[in-house]
């Protein structure tokens, strides 16, 4: 069974095929800068190498288009032709409090995800674009969606509700959503798998830790906390993105430097973090190179990035009242073993071993799963 895997952004697509019985990975692409000048596709088919194409690419349908060419091309494809595809899993970034687990897409699902506009206005309007032409590219067979914030679902009202006045919550239903999820629940059960242990008898924390970073308590396989909120601005220090702050800052910045609410919004998500505090890069990498050539502002960035991670940490043990195993996941979890060593610097008071283990994330496969999980 083939199940392909669709993960749209406002000016890119996404795309994986799998093969899920075997759960191989047949092809994956990427097309970018839609409806930009310099548009392109890059496609690689399982064995073969990897195909760049330039050309214009003006709105998603076409974009799709080109990749349903490419998984069904003679030389670059992986399958004859399109009907080899039996169904269809499509990233969502939020759904909300109505869906709590990934659903099949309906009419009804396609309301509600157009109802969290307003919540998402960057993910969940490309999101339904990519939806809306998949079902007409790949009509007849069924499209499931997966929620980035399903998995956070199971965390109770003492950690998600802000305080702010309940009227709030009740009418504009603002609350700690959480984002990740699929990433965070593909690496605890993979956790689970490594430690040879059910889900359901350990105490996890993972932490995603890219250009976006959050951090998840998992206990007995459910979600009990996690560090993004009402959006993914909350928690950590990010490559660009502040992490937690004194609200009151924001009327600082409005009262007494007379910035405008959307250029507040736009300090706040792409000129802050990791870029703002080191004055070198939002990109761990750059920002570690300057720390090892003596850059101060560059070493402060480290500091708080480290500190910010610690502290969700050490409050997650807390929430559990214990840990079995911290996962590191995404590219500076992955990858970044000076960011994992500082991290893990302080945890000795546990007086006990605790597992740390690093997992690449692969949250394609895990819409894959859910998809085929749903359907077959």
């Amino acid at each position: 069974m083939n199940i392909l895997v669709i993960n749209s952004g406002s000016s890119s697509v996404k795309y994986k095929l799998f093969d899920v019985k075997n759960e191989k990975e047949l092809a994956r692409g990427i097309v970018e800068r839609i409806g930009l000048k310099g548009s392109n596709l890059l496609h690689r088919s399982s064995g073969k190498k990897a195909l760049k194409l330039s050309r214009k690419i003006p709105d998603h349908e076409k974009a799709i288009k080109l990749a349903l060419d490419f998984l069904t091309h003679k030389k670059h494809g992986v399958i004859k032709d399109i009907s080899e595809i039996g169904a269809v899993g499509h990233r969502v970034v939020h759904g909300g409090e109505k869906f709590s687990a990934s659903t099949v897409i309906t009419p009804r699902v396609i309301k509600v995800i157009r109802s969290y506009f307003k919540l998402a206005p960057l993910h969940n309007p490309p999101n339904l674009l990519a939806i809306r032409v998949a079902q007409k590219l790949l009509p007849g067979i069924k499209h499931v969606a997966v929620f980035d914030t399903a998995f956070h679902q199971t965390i109770p009202p003492g950690a998600y509700l802000y305080g702010l006045p309940y009227s709030f919550y009740e009418k504009d239903k603002i609350r700690k959503y959480g984002f990740h999820g699929t990433s965070h629940k593909y690496v605890a059960l993979k956790a689970a798998e490594i430690l040879r242990k059910p889900l359901k008898k350990l105490k996890l924390i993972t932490c995603h830790l890219g250009n976006g970073c959050s951090i998840t308590a998992v206990k007995n396989g459910k979600s009990i906390n996690t560090s993004m909120g009402f959006t993914p601005l909350e928690g950590l220090l990010m490559g660009t993105r502040s992490g937690d702050i004194d609200p009151a800052i924001i009327f600082y910045l409005a009262n007494k430097k007379n910035l405008s609410i959307s250029k507040i919004d736009d300090l706040l998500n792409k000129k802050s973090g990791l870029l703002g505090l080191s004055a070198v890069s939002g990109d761990m990498r750059d920002v570690y190179n300057a720390v090892k050539r003596g850059d101060r502002r560059a070493k402060l960035a480290f500091d708080v990035f480290i500190d910010r991670i610690q502290k969700y940490v050490g409050s997650y043990i807390v929430a559990m009242n214990g840990v079995d195993a911290i996962v590191f996941t995404a590219g500076i979890g992955q990858n970044h073993a000076p960011t994992r060593r500082a991290v893990c610097g302080k945890l000795s008071f546990l007086g006990k071993k605790v597992k740390v283990l690093v997992i690449p994330t692969n949250e394609e496969l895990m819409i894959a799963r859910e998809t085929h999980r749903l359907l077959f």
